[in-house]
């Protein structure tokens, strides 16, 4: 049916989105990592910069390089609704960057874009980190090593598995020194929790053990130091005092073939035992993407995010 119609033009640019694709923000080991920026499209030529929550996303890649564009799609959302997402990517383990590089360059991102928040509109007292799978991992690990020691492990007593790791695998010079990589909350979904278990299980996946072993630059040692140090369960369980944690959403599919929901369900219960602001999103039959996403989900997800920005 053919109509005439005259609508109103939308001056503040309300409901729609721009994006900044490939913003370099690291270059350690001479290696450039970029990002994706989706942001609520605002007018830059001047005027007062409008101040969005930021949203950082860890995309799930098995500690490899991620696809960033995997979530493009559902993530260009949450830009139209108002807020700044950022895409990251980090070093490949399999490639000579053994942990703590990926957590490292997770930290450096927020460093990054608390920096540049005129640029892009960011208000820096409000960011919150999203992952998923190998993502969801190294969100949870950024809210549990918060200080600039994180990476020589805690606690350093000599009874405690998480021993120090290597001087290879030590913090670099870090990058944007002078600004925070405090974060407000975290959204895992179906991350692992448990990298021991993980990796003593006989039926793993042939493929991620060379990726726990590589994380542990080339060979897992007979104390598995560096899985203990990137398992939230281990270091919640040693740790000698309460941590201070950001509110935590888990989401695990109970039909995941690649990261069992124990993961997320054990992790639950640990953190509601430390009496940590936690809640967690069981997805039936869910498996590890895919079908896991559903309106529904990225509903529960904003939601969460709005109730703590």
């Amino acid at each position: 049916m053919s109509y005439e119609k005259t609508i109103s033009m939308n001056p503040d640019m309300s409901g729609m989105a721009e994006i900044f694709p490939d913003i370099v923000f690291s270059r350690q080991d001479g290696e450039e990592l970029t990002m994706q920026i989706l942001s609520p499209w605002w007018d830059h030529e001047g005027g007062e910069i409008p101040r969005y929550p930021l949203i950082v996303f860890i995309q799930g890649c098995g500690w490899t390089f991620p696809n960033v564009w995997y979530e493009i799609p559902q993530l260009s959302k949450f830009a139209q609704e108002g807020y700044v997402v950022a895409a990251i990517t980090h070093r490949d383990a399999t490639q000579g960057h053994p942990y703590p590089a990926c957590i490292q360059d997770v930290k450096t991102a927020i460093r990054f874009l608390r920096k540049n928040a005129d640029i892009y509109g960011i208000d820096a007292d409000r960011i919150g980190l999203f992952g998923t799978s190998s993502g969801g991992n190294l969100a949870i690990l950024s809210a549990l090593y918060t200080n600039e020691t994180y990476f020589d492990l805690i606690p350093h007593s000599e009874t405690s598995t998480l021993c120090l790791l290597s001087e290879k695998n030590k913090i670099q010079d870090m990058e944007y020194p002078e600004f925070s990589d405090k974060i407000d909350y975290i959204i895992s979904c179906f991350p692992t929790t448990d990298f021991v278990d993980f990796y003593l299980d006989p039926g793993m996946d042939t493929d991620i053990k060379s990726v726990f072993e590589a994380l542990s630059d080339g060979k897992v040692d007979e104390e598995y130091s560096v899985l203990k140090a990137m398992s939230p369960c281990h270091i919640l369980n040693e740790l000698p005092k309460k941590p201070s944690l950001p509110p935590i959403l888990l989401a695990h599919g109970t039909g995941d073939l690649l990261i069992p929901y124990e993961h997320s369900a054990r992790l639950f219960k640990i953190l509601k035992e430390i009496g940590a602001d936690v809640s967690f999103v069981t997805v039936e039959g869910g498996p590890h993407e895919g079908p896991f996403w559903s309106r529904e989900m990225l509903s529960l997800i904003f939601e969460f995010i709005h109730s703590h920005c």
